[in-house]
């Protein structure tokens, strides 16, 4: 159990983070409601971690953090922001940040950047857990794969012989369409799931960064790198790393990808001194990988060495017989997030959505059904569909 410090101006926000690390982690918080009462804490208390707004009154994020780092600059920062910024990303990793979440955090993710900071930190108590909660290393809240489509089923089929094996596994399909659930069943199903499933959002991630998001830096290695800071491949030691949007990643981190997949070894930006890892690399990406190649963006190796099985994941247009079942989860699922009665939906309406053109998959959907469960009548009917559905 670790000693962690939530800091932001809003109560909800608070609220659900302590609730997911003390009920699903079994830590214990604290909580502050601007950077100044935040800072009082930190400074008479000993805590493992910290996760900090941005924009607060008082001391905000980036202030509280500069200031923290002068008193205790081993603790880790986790930045939250409203602002999906990339420069206000840059510069909080180069003042000290361990990591940069947009709001509202995904809480998957927030998890695994938790589990990172307190492995780097050094967290004995969060080691010692870990075998006595082995299966909260699986993607928290890992959903069900919805369907009984032919094209599904194989997808699933896939997984089951796939999964118990270290092959290496490239996802391919549109945005929306499912590729980041089947990465988590992969691991979920593989004998690698009691160890971290860590995931890189290769888009996201600026150029200037991606390579020490990877692979970590050492002290110094440039401007305001205070501390060393490991990175993806060490932190998913023995586990997973799942690549999404590979086909953005730079050049120049794709060769340091491949060497780390041809010799199980990475060098931290600014060091020399090669650190050996045990992961198993899944990837991702909505492009043609093989154009980018013939475009030049991307190394024609790597792709062979990614490519091993290749997942092709339908869009939605292409599994409309799976709607009905998905638009019925969805009804349970929002209805229960929104604390609202269960609604229930029309075959003509059903039909309605099976006939729409799902440009943006499986998100958009579940978008769809949440604006319905809001907007439409307790039975949800054609005309709400006809109303509330572009």
């Amino acid at each position: 159990m670790a000693k962690i410090l939530v800091i932001d101006d809003e109560r909800s926000i608070r609220a659900v983070l302590k609730e997911i690390l003390m009920d699903d982690e079994q830590h214990h918080v604290e909580e502050a409601m601007d950077g100044f009462e935040g800072l009082n804490l930190f400074t008479s208390n000993d805590f493992d971690l910290v996760i900090s707004d941005v924009r607060m009154p008082k001391i905000d994020g980036l202030e509280f953090m500069k200031r923290a780092k002068l008193l205790k600059p081993e603790i880790p920062i986790i930045i939250l922001s409203a602002n999906a910024n990339v420069d206000l990303a840059i510069d909080a990793v180069k003042q000290g940040a361990f990591d940069y979440l947009a709001k509202p955090p995904n809480l998957n993710k927030l998890l695994q950047m938790v589990r990172a900071a307190l492995e780097v930190n050094g967290n004995s108590k969060n080691k010692s857990s870990t075998n006595i909660n082995a299966s909260k290393q699986k993607p928290s809240g890992l959903q069900e794969m919805i369907g009984q489509g032919v094209a599904l089923e194989f997808i699933k089929q896939t997984i089951d012989k796939v999964a118990p094996t270290n092959a290496r596994v490239l996802i391919t399909g549109e945005n929306g369409s499912g590729k980041e659930l089947v990465a988590q069943w992969l691991h979920a199903k593989s004998n690698r799931n009691t160890a971290p499933f860590i995931e890189v959002n290769c888009a996201a991630i600026p150029t200037e960064l991606i390579e020490s998001e990877l692979f970590g830096h050492e002290k110094g290695s440039f401007t305001s790198a205070v501390k060393q800071r490991i990175g993806k491949f060490e932190s998913a030691d023995g586990g997973t790393l799942f690549l999404d949007e590979i086909g953005d990643m730079s050049l120049s981190a794709q060769a340091k990808v491949l060497r780390a997949l041809q010799e199980g070894k990475i060098t931290r930006v600014g060091g020399e001194k090669d650190i050996s890892v045990n992961v198993r690399v899944i990837a991702a990406t909505n492009k043609d990988l093989l154009k980018e190649v013939e475009d030049k963006n991307f190394r024609l190796d790597l792709y062979h060495r990614l490519s091993v099985i290749v997942i092709k994941v339908p869009s939605l247009n292409n599994r409309r017989e799976d709607i009905p079942e998905l638009v019925n989860a969805f009804l349970a699922q929002v209805s229960k997030d929104l604390q609202v009665p269960e609604k229930k939906i029309t075959a003509e309406a059903i039909t309605a959505l099976q006939a729409k053109n799902w440009t943006g998959n499986i998100r958009e959907l579940h978008n769809v059904v949440e604006r319905l469960v809001i907007l439409g009548e307790a039975i949800i009917s054609l005309q709400d569909v006809q109303k509330f559905v572009d």
